[in-house]
């Protein structure tokens, strides 16, 4: 059994379910996107960014517009 695989897999699941609750937080304002990615780790928040992006460009791009110091979050 190859648990590094698993590993992986588990979180890239958690990511994605993530992502979505990123994508729909966004209605509710940066303070809440911003709220959800402070729980997670470094690796998880710039995971769920890009699967962000790739999911729901338009939303992104309103995100970044209402917050362009969103990367100061991200460390």
């Amino acid at each position: 059994m190859d648990t590094d695989t698993e590993l992986s897999d588990s979180w890239w699941e958690r990511v994605k379910y993530y992502a979505q609750l990123a994508i729909e937080r966004v209605e509710y304002g940066v303070e809440s996107v911003k709220e959800l990615l402070s729980t997670l780790t470094i690796d998880e928040r710039w995971g769920v960014i890009f699967k962000f992006e790739d999911i729901d460009p338009n939303k992104f791009a309103q995100l970044v517009a209402d917050a362009p110091d969103w990367v100061e979050w991200m460390a």
